[in-house]
């Protein structure tokens, strides 16, 4: 099969919640969620992007998972978190991020460019993008942007779900669309422009359609949905609407599958028993839309609950031979897997 190049995972808040065993989960495995670097190495995943994730405080009595198993549900967003609350959980992320290539032995390395990924295809070494889910660390005056830029962060989403001081994420809701609040801030506005200056990617899975649109004005970059999904499949308002979806073409962009199964499944459900129907009709549908050099894998592993055809990391030939009995050629499965990422890369950092 293919090497896998996947837009989204969150070991990172794995190895942060229990970091006195961060060298099992890494090297060995603990025999919980989806990634290791045994098993991405069994799976072929050639690389990918590592989220630094803030997470929410908890709100007692509230169980998000089942609500989210009993459609229609809509999610309450948590606060906004300060930038000096977020700062220290980012750092320690990032820390760990670090001490990932400092223990793989070679086996994994950080990227900061196209020539680093293709380098390290070569050699069979696991690449790593550090990348933000959600601004909550970064303060209006951008500091902290150049400091985690200095340290290799090459991708960034203004917002996760809840709000930042640059914009405002979608709730978790289905059914619903996206068009739910207020665009970008100003601070937002300086934040996206930085980023094109700075060529740092920017990730719009996660925010409003308005601050879609605000981003899709300012920027001189390819629009990119890291792990997103077509909504004219599945009605959560974490997926694209077809406008979207459109005006990413327009810029030349690209959309990674996400594997979460609330935003997979047309009945909106979380739960893992289904098969490879509504997988294979948001690829159909995002290739009709974006083209075949647009679309690629964006995974959410460690992040959300996966299709128990995938399973975890292993199961990406599984994936990849879905497609292929879908119909789908070797040429266009490569693609997908990697190539395409690989290219958007190019067209967003240069070489």
């Amino acid at each position: 099969m293919f090497p896998v190049f996947d837009g989204h995972n969150d070991i990172l808040l794995r190895l942060y919640n229990a970091p006195e065993k961060r060298a099992e989960i890494w090297l060995t495995g603990e025999g919980r969620g989806h990634l290791d670097l045994p098993r991405m190495k069994q799976g072929g995943f050639a690389g990918g992007f590592f989220a630094i994730y803030i997470p929410s405080p908890h709100d007692e009595g509230i169980d998000y998972m089942q609500l989210m198993e009993n459609p229609p549900f809509k999610l309450p967003l948590p606060a906004l978190i300060p930038a000096p609350d977020a700062l220290p959980v980012a750092w320690a992320m990032a820390n760990h991020f670090l001490w990932m290539e400092r223990a793989s032995a070679g086996a994994f390395a950080m990227v900061r460019s196209v020539a680093d990924i293709r380098a390290n295809m070569a050699k069979g070494v696991i690449s790593g993008i550090l990348h933000m889910e959600g601004a909550e660390a970064i303060g209006p005056d951008l500091d902290a942007l150049h400091a985690f830029h200095a340290m290799g962060l090459r991708s960034i989403g203004p917002v996760w779900s809840r709000p930042t001081v640059f914009g405002h994420g979608v709730p978790f809701a289905y059914p619903s669309g996206p068009d739910t609040g207020a665009g970008l801030t100003e601070a937002g506005k300086r934040l996206i422009r930085e980023c094109n200056t700075l060529k740092i990617m920017v990730d719009l899975s996660h925010i409003n359609e308005a601050g879609f649109d605000d981003v899709a004005a300012i920027s001189d970059a390819p629009l990119v949905a890291t792990h997103s999904n077509a909504h004219a499949v599945t009605q959560s308002s974490r997926n694209l609407t077809d406008r979207q979806l459109a005006v990413i073409a327009e810029s030349r962009g690209m959309v990674g599958l996400n594997y979460a199964t609330s935003f997979l499944r047309r009945d909106g459900k979380q739960s893992a028993d289904m098969d490879w129907t509504d997988v294979l009709a948001h690829l159909d549908h995002l290739l009709d839309k974006l083209g075949e050099d647009h679309v690629g894998l964006g995974s959410d592993f460690d992040g959300a609950t996966i299709p128990q055809g995938i399973g975890d990391v292993t199961g990406l030939p599984a994936l990849q031979q879905a497609m292929l009995d879908h119909g789908y050629g070797e040429a266009l499965v490569k693609k997908i897997s990697s190539d395409n990422w690989l290219r958007l890369l190019e067209r967003t950092w240069g070489a």
